[in-house]
């Protein structure tokens, strides 16, 4: 049988709240994203694709804070993508770090395609809410990105 954890009150609750938010992230994450498969997308190619066209090019930094992912992954993300001509970069010709990342027609009908029902079924997830629900989730969801944010600058 496995261990427990006993620590204070405080590191108890905390830890299990979190062990509950990572939980409901995940369920809900797969729930939404189980259709990107059969566009033949991850849900970070995906996260790519509806930056770039609900905002218009970015760097690649830009898109990186964006979706919340670390450059060296979004490199690999962005040459999949270009490879399937569903996104092209360029390099700034004043400074060759600065790479900016813009969606081609054909990954603009690819996510035209595939965003209402990724819409829907965040809808489906979430309803399991009612909007008060939804409204306290996304005020407490905001409350600790900041305080994160915070804490890190």
């Amino acid at each position: 049988m496995g261990k427990h954890f006993h620590g204070t009150r405080e590191q108890e609750r905390a830890l299990a709240a979190y062990v509950k938010l990572l939980r409901a992230s995940g369920t809900i994450s797969a729930e939404v994203t189980r259709h990107l498969g059969d566009a033949g997308l991850t849900a970070t190619q995906f996260a790519v694709l509806e930056a770039l066209y609900h905002v218009g090019p970015m760097c690649l930094g830009e898109v990186a804070q964006k979706i919340l992912t670390s450059g060296g992954n979004l490199t690999l993300v962005v040459n999949n993508l270009e490879k399937r001509g569903l996104a092209t970069r360029t390099q700034s010709g004043k400074d060759r770090r600065f790479v900016r990342v813009e969606i081609t027609p054909e990954g603009q009908k690819l996510i035209a395609e595939i965003f209402p029902e990724h819409v829907q079924r965040i809808v489906a997830a979430m309803s399991k809410l009612n909007a008060e629900e939804q409204e306290r989730l996304g005020e407490l969801c905001r409350k600790m990105g900041w305080g994160a944010a915070n804490r890190n600058s």
